[in-house]
């Protein structure tokens, strides 16, 4: 989150051999390429032709190595050709558990406004000096007794003045903008009084109206015999140097100001990046900006509300059970309330797992044609008889690789918005076609490949325009207390992205909606997984010694003993070395290991992979509510449970792998 929010900085990793292996949404933002078109490709790209012929990349990763970081400051090529002027450093970068130099990080930051401000000024100040050059200075006098004022016409022309019109001292100071005034004429008095030069730029007023800058200089003298004093200087118009410096000066805020807002994201990534060379200690202050606090304020208290009222009606539940009056039917019924209320709080934690692309997903390869008519059925009970729902899928739509589950659950989940846009009827359409890209969303580019896009489109109230980016967000919900959970569109967001492709949002308010889904084409020698039921059949009483690997104290006690009532033999290990020692000690003795994922030490996979090399007859069997292991890499082969887990579930899947051993 905190390398995605540093839009402003360009923040690359680079491996030795000069190629680029990570690119930041900043660096997409400042040079145009987007990470899939960019990651593998040389970092010279973005260095412009001059500085690739002069090896300045190469020079920039040598000075680095040997240093530590190399600074710089010049042009920076972009995809489509044109060029920013960025400040930029490149650092060595070194593997966490060593000092081997592993490849670089570079950091660039946008200066061109600045530079091309700077490059004004500096061309101002050429033309002054050739202002200077061809006589364009004016030069006056001033008697201190008198105030009598004499000026060439050069002096007059800088004060708007024609060479036969007469001018004054007093003339001078009214000229003189009103909030300088008193300034002006103050100073004059103090040169002469005191003897010092006064030098000053001021802004007058032309007798056209128009407003201008003068830099007046003058230097006291007195005559020989000391009676009398006179002040001697020059004039010139200096109304472009001011205004460009004036620009570059609110330029220069403008830019501290969005410093400012990204100094703390900047430093948090370079934290992540640069781990064993600088500290983290910048992250929770980067974390606390109002955006990003507004955001988790909103997930938490949704989380809060959700999770409160499922534990209201648990709690509720468990109270009655353990009165002494309570009913054979009353149990039954408070059982089942338990039961169902388990069944929504996993798919709450499986919808925010799924936005946050942590959902350990089954992905099948399936034809998108067929999926959408085995749940027609389904969505057209969901939208009921007022609404019609229409279907438009091209006869030569690809297979897509993908988790049908969550599939289903992301159509479902845009048809449940869509009713609800059309509370009067209307009409759902689905339409499915191939596309040879992903179209610009959201700040990101166009992204090339094979994709199958599902357009999901109702002719509802639509969606305003201040909205349309905030939709995502997961509790954001527009419906009425009680009439949406904000869940819907974070689950197919977080489906989309993790499979591999993206959803773009179209709305006219007042017209309907528009949401297209992105999936991944399978590739052609993919074969259509058709789902079976392998525990079919498959006894519920269970037999055989099942070792329980799980360090948390509660729930190793309670699966042992949920497993002792299903008539297996238990024993339990606090953790994965336990585990190995006691399969060490009788490896005879265990026909099963059901195991935890995450856990202290050795995770739930890497016991199971030591077990598969060292005792490679032994099924294994995982559990986890949830684990970046499994999410990321998947479950490397082995049986996965989710928690919470169904009792028969389990029995059924011990039982199978028993009755498959030799």
């Amino acid at each position: 989150m905190v390398l995605d929010s540093a839009t402003d900085f360009a923040i690359i990793s680079i491996d030795l051999d000069g190629n680029i292996t990570s690119w930041n949404p900043g660096a997409e933002h400042l040079l145009g390429w987007s990470e899939a078109e960019i990651i593998g490709k040389n970092a010279c790209i973005f260095f412009t032709d001059d500085d690739k012929v002069n090896g300045v990349c190469d020079a920039e990763m040598a000075g680095a190595a040997r240093n530590g970081r190399a600074e710089d400051e010049r042009w920076h090529q972009r995809k489509d050709g044109s060029c920013i002027w960025a400040s930029g450093l490149m650092m060595r970068f070194e593997a966490e558990d060593s000092d081997e130099h592993i490849g670089y990080i570079k950091i660039l930051r946008d200066r061109t406004p600045q530079h091309l401000a700077e490059q004004r000024l500096r061309d101002s100040e050429r033309q002054l000096a050739t202002a200077l050059d061809a006589g364009r200075l004016g030069t006056w006098q001033l008697d201190a007794a008198t105030l009598l004022l004499s000026c060439d016409d050069a002096c007059k022309a800088n004060f708007g003045r024609g060479a036969e019109d007469a001018f004054s001292f007093h003339a001078l100071l009214d000229a003189v903008h009103p909030e300088h005034r008193d300034e002006v004429s103050a100073g004059i008095e103090h040169a002469l009084a005191s003897g010092d030069t006064y030098d000053t730029d001021y802004p007058i007023c032309w007798p056209d109206g128009s407003e201008h800058w003068i830099h007046l200089r003058g230097t006291v003298q007195c005559a020989a015999s000391g009676a009398s004093m006179t002040m001697t200087g020059v004039t010139l118009e200096v109304t472009d140097r001011k205004r460009t410096e004036e620009a570059l000066g609110q330029l220069a805020l403008n830019l501290e100001h969005a410093v400012d807002e990204r100094t703390a994201a900047l430093k948090a990534a370079n934290d992540q990046l640069r781990q064993e060379i600088s500290e983290r200690q910048h992250t929770e202050e980067t974390l606390r900006q109002a955006q990003k606090m507004e955001a988790v304020g909103q997930l938490t208290g949704g989380v809060a509300h959700d999770f409160n009222n499922l534990l209201t009606i648990i709690r509720g539940s468990t109270d009655l059970l353990q009165r002494d009056d309570v009913t054979e039917e009353k149990r039954r019924r408070y059982i089942k309330a338990i039961s169902e209320t388990v069944d929504r709080a996993a798919s709450l934690t499986g919808q925010l797992l799924a936005f946050a692309r942590r959902q350990p997903l089954k992905p099948q390869v399936f034809e998108p044609r067929a999926r959408l008519a085995s749940i027609d059925d389904m969505l057209r009970s969901t939208v009921g008889s007022q609404i019609t729902i229409e279907r438009d899928v091209a006869p030569d739509v690809w297979p897509v690789l993908a988790d049908p589950a969550q599939f289903d659950t992301a159509m479902l989940n845009l048809t449940v918005n869509a009713r609800d846009a059309m509370p009067e009827g209307g009409v759902l359409r689905f339409v499915a076609r191939n596309v040879d890209q992903i179209p610009a969303r959201r700040g990101h580019d166009a992204t090339l490949g094979t994709f199958v896009a599902i357009e999901v489109s109702d002719t509802g109230t639509g969606i305003s325009d201040d909205l349309i980016d905030r939709i995502y967000e997961p509790f954001f919900t527009t419906k009425d207390v009680g009439k949406g959970t904000g869940l819907g569109l974070s689950q197919v967001i977080g489906f989309a992205k993790q499979t591999g492709g993206d959803i773009v949002t179209a709305s006219d308010p007042g017209q309907g909606a528009r949401f297209t889904l992105y999936l991944p084409r399978a590739h052609d020698e993919m074969s259509a997984d058709k789902p079976i039921n392998a525990e079919e059949g498959v006894s519920l009483r269970g037999h055989g010694c099942i070792l329980v690997v799980e360090d948390n104290v509660q729930v190793g006690e309670f699966a042992t003993q949920m497993l002792h009532d299903l008539g297996f033999g238990t024993t339990w290990a606090a953790n994965a070395q336990a585990a190995l020692d006691l399969i060490d000690q009788h490896p005879e003795k265990f026909d099963v290991v059901f195991s935890d994922v995450v856990m202290p030490g050795m995770n739930g996979v890497e016991l199971a992979q030591r077990l598969r090399r060292d005792h490679p007859a032994l099924p294994v069997v995982l559990a986890s509510g949830y684990s970046q292991i499994i999410a990321e890499e998947g479950s490397h082969g082995f049986e996965l449970l989710q928690k919470p887990y169904l009792v028969d579930r389990v029995a059924k899947v011990l039982n199978r792998l028993l009755a498959a051993r030799p």
